[in-house]
């Protein structure tokens, strides 16, 4: 594939349509038979948790990945001890019947990866850690000095290169955010262009020496940035005339819920756009628990190129590669500078009871009202009116129909019947419509009404993009009017029990990272408790609505010097009050120093049975004792003065 029109790379192009799906296509990689990129289907993954060199316990581990639907098992070698054991591991998995790939991962050890690129099909390189380092130095590099860096580099590389073109191994040059080099951080910052010329540094050197069985990843514990680093990678490979395939996913994603839509609010905005070949969805869970969720994503766009057809756009009025939330005018609450604003359409009769799934619980002994911080600012009662006093949070939404002007509620109308009801209110206004009901009239009446508020749904299986379509048709009208996105999923649009919170993620997820939306409104008649949980819990991943304590938490390998999952949901127990604390775990010091620097707080596996706390990316205590980490943690969080006692 050879892209090379200038106009096209000026434009911010990162994928073949903005309106309709089709495959970025990139060059087919072969993996121990099982090829990647092309035309092949989009593959699945995850890594081990096991020692290395536990032989027995890695196989039994990988043979249980395998058999949920792993396609590729990676398995860290941190050392050249356990690189060498990959032999023995791999023996006893063919032995068994199971020739999945595998692949080695590394970080520091160049010697470890020449010895696994011998045995495995695959060797994982992070360019961050491979021949460079990271201290926090800052240093300035003339451009002869940086020169010399680049042949330092290439010399150490160059034989880990000659190695795999020799022996028919694949690489995966993996840049992660949080492992960034002193030397791309002091020329290029903490950004995705880092990222993305840090992998482009080696491509470059593998493409001088005719290798190219190369795959790429730009993986970040932030969604924005991650989907903004794999844009702006493909938007390089075009100008280069590269066309590798892509490895995603959303590191250190957590666990439970808020990993999986972080991951799917990451990963499914580029799935929407034709990116991505092969996917792992990074949870602090067993790793065959992984699986379920990457093929839950995977599986929406087997047949989605016959999707209903969406008007092409010529400019997107985005920069895909950063963030800018859209200019909107502020109807009360709603619209910029405000947070985006929750709805919620509650079933059956409407008690003071039957409002707490929403954030709302009623003390009927003391007559109160107890507003959770994960509280919806509207329900939708349709045409049905409440005999009872809500809140002042809380506002009501009702049909135009059963709505009266001496009202509390707010209405809400279609399209047509609002264009026909001549509707003047000094309230605020819901209008609902799609795409193709955009017209003229009706983009000048709601730009005239001060108090409108739009509520954009699609029925479209491509549907992320047409509601951003929808967007881009408002921007060329000039129309600053919020807009609420609307998602509607019925159960016979999906089978796997944690499908709604993954689709909506996706649906909506891609539009916030890019700054659309002033409001969610999720709806599913099976899922009614998780319709808030779910709208809350994307709009945290997106960064644009903080409404609990956040866990950057990775998912755990052969390098990890403590129980994650245990110590994660320790720590989550203890600190889950803290609405707006960022807080890391990592298992080693692999990504976790890096890592630090996007979370306010810092637990990080240094040595056997030891923790290193951090503050940001500052250390604050060395070589805890695993015993009692978890107060000095607290401990450190009350000095700083973040730590409020739980309600």
């Amino acid at each position: 594939m050879s892209i090379t029109s200038d106009l096209l790379v000026s434009q911010g192009k990162y994928c073949n349509s903005l309106t309709e799906y089709a495959r970025f296509k990139t060059r087919e990689v072969d993996i121990g038979g099982v090829p990647l990129g092309g035309d092949n289907p989009i593959r699945v993954q995850s890594m081990t948790t096991t020692d290395t060199m536990d032989t027995d316990g890695t196989v039994a581990q990988s043979i249980r990945m395998i058999r949920a639907g792993c396609e590729y098992v990676r398995i860290t070698a941190p050392s050249q001890n356990e690189a060498r054991n990959l032999e023995n591991i791999q023996k006893k998995l063919r032995a068994a019947g199971y020739h999945t790939p595998l692949i080695a991962d590394i970080h520091y050890t160049p010697n470890a990866a020449e010895i696994a690129a011998r045995i495995v099909e695959k060797v994982r390189v992070n360019p961050g850690n491979y021949a460079d380092k990271k201290k926090f130095q800052i240093i300035e590099y003339t451009d002869a000095q940086y020169a010399e860096e680049l042949q330092r580099i290439r010399d150490r590389f160059t034989p880990l290169v000659k190695i795999c073109k020799e022996y028919g191994t694949a690489m995966r040059i993996g840049t992660n955010h949080g492992s960034l080099s002193d030397r791309i951080m002091s020329r290029f910052g903490d950004t995705p262009l880092g990222m993305v010329e840090s992998a482009l540094e080696f491509a470059r050197i593998c493409s001088d020496l005719d290798y190219r069985d190369i795959v790429f990843s730009m993986k970040a514990s932030n969604p924005q940035i991650m989907v903004q680093a794999y844009r702006l990678l493909v938007h390089k490979m075009m100008a280069e005339d590269m066309n590798y395939p892509l490895h995603l996913g959303v590191t250190e994603a957590g666990d439970g819920e808020d990993g999986r839509i972080k991951s799917a609010v990451g990963i499914g905005a580029l799935l929407e756009d034709g990116l991505g070949d092969t996917i792992r969805v990074s949870l602090t869970e067993e790793p065959e628990a992984e699986i379920p969720v990457a093929q839950t994503l995977v599986a929406r766009y087997r047949n989605r190129s016959d999707h209903a057809p969406i008007p092409e756009t010529q400019t997107s009025h985005i920069d895909p590669f950063s963030y800018t939330r859209r200019e909107t005018r502020q109807v009360e609450k709603i619209g910029k500078p405000g947070v985006p604003i929750v709805i919620a359409t509650p079933q059956g009769t409407i008690t003071p009871e039957s409002l707490h799934p929403f954030g709302y619980t009623y003390d009927a002994v003391l007559d109160k009202w107890h507003i959770a911080d994960m509280a919806v600012d509207f329900i939708y009662t349709g045409n049905r009116t409440l005999n009872f006093e809500l809140p002042g949070t809380l506002g009501v939404i009702q049909n135009a129909r059963a709505w009266s002007p001496a009202s509390t509620a707010y209405p809400i109308f279609s399209a047509a019947a609002y264009l026909q009801s001549n509707h003047t209110a000094d309230r605020i206004t819901f209008i609902c419509a799609e795409l193709d009901e955009l017209d003229a009239p009706l983009i000048r009446a709601v730009e005239d009404d001060l108090h409108a508020v739009l509520v954009l749904q699609t029925h479209n299986t491509h549907a992320m993009p047409e509601l951003r379509r929808a967007f881009c048709l408002l921007a060329d009208w000039h129309c600053d009017i919020p807009v609420v996105i609307r998602r509607t999923y019925s159960a016979t649009m999906y089978s796997a029990s944690d499908a709604f919170m993954l689709y909506a993620a996706t649906d909506c997820g891609g539009l916030l990272v890019d700054g659309l939306g002033d409001g969610l409104w999720l709806e599913a008649s099976d899922q009614i408790d998780d319709h808030a949980r779910t709208a809350f819990g994307i709009l945290q991943a997106t960064r644009t609505r903080i409404s609990k304590t956040e866990y950057i938490s990775c998912p755990s390998c052969g390098r990890t010097l403590f129980d994650l999952q245990e110590t994660t949901a320790l720590i989550r127990s203890h600190t889950n009050h803290l609405k707006g604390v960022k807080i890391g775990i990592m298992g080693c010091i692999v990504n976790g120093p890096g890592e630090m620097a996007d979370a306010d707080y810092g637990y990080v596996g240094s040595g056997l049975g030891k923790i290193t706390l951090y503050k940001g990316k500052d250390i604050v205590k060395r070589n805890i004792p695993t015993e009692g980490a978890v107060d000095e943690l607290i401990d450190l969080i009350r000095a700083s003065g973040d730590w409020v006692d739980p309600a």
